[in-house]
């Protein structure tokens, strides 16, 4: 029987939303175990600055998308090992490479970014790129080939979306697509749809 306040509420309609709003909650947070997929089976990989608002620059909501983010965006092996799983096994089918207008990737001389990098690791040949494989290292290659510094925005997106279509690690069917999110909008415009020349390209 149901029963009601003086003004004639139904008292059980109070437990039974918040009863719905938990089972939603579980939902969503033991998604995995439960086998529910996300409404766009999306990976986002973009640059970790924090003016970057993943969710409202692309319309979704938290819980939409895989966010992996690192300095610059930048497609390392780890956002190739990150792609590979969610694609093969968890049915992602469409990757969006996000960079950055202002982006402090372009900020710095390469010279100064190899020379901190090197006061603060010492002997790069004991340097360990990875501690849970020791064996990686930078071996023959420059610093700066694995810190990935920009010149251009525009052309850094371009190549970070190639760079996953043509990885043999990720399925042909999967949608790659890359923008460049302009700081000083809040907009997003493809990579060869530049605005503001002045801070879409590194100073010399």
């Amino acid at each position: 029987m149901t029963s009601h306040d003086h003004d004639g509420h139904d008292h059980d309609a109070h437990h039974e939303a918040l009863d719905a709003a938990v089972d939603a909650r579980d939902d969503w947070a033991r998604r995995r175990r439960k086998g529910i997929p996300t409404d766009e089976n999306l990976l986002v990989v973009a640059c970790m600055d924090e003016r970057i608002p993943i969710e409202e620059a692309l319309g979704i909501d938290l819980g939409d998308a895989q966010v992996f983010r690192n300095a610059g965006g930048k497609v390392t092996d780890d956002v190739i090992r990150s792609a590979a799983l969610t694609t093969n096994f968890f049915d992602t089918d469409e990757i969006i490479v996000i960079n950055h207008t202002d982006c402090g990737m372009m900020s710095a001389p390469d010279e100064a970014i190899r020379e901190g990098l090197e006061a603060q690791a010492g002997d790069l040949d004991d340097a360990d790129l990875d501690p849970s494989l020791p064996e990686l290292n930078v071996g023959d290659a420059d610093l700066l080939d694995w810190v990935k510094m920009t010149d251009d925005i525009d052309a850094a997106c371009a190549a970070q979306v190639e760079y996953l279509r043509e990885s043999e690690f990720i399925p042909d069917d999967t949608t790659v697509s890359g923008y460049v999110y302009e700081v000083e909008s809040g907009e997003l415009r493809r990579p060869d749809e530049r605005i503001a020349e002045a801070i879409s390209e590194r100073r010399a």
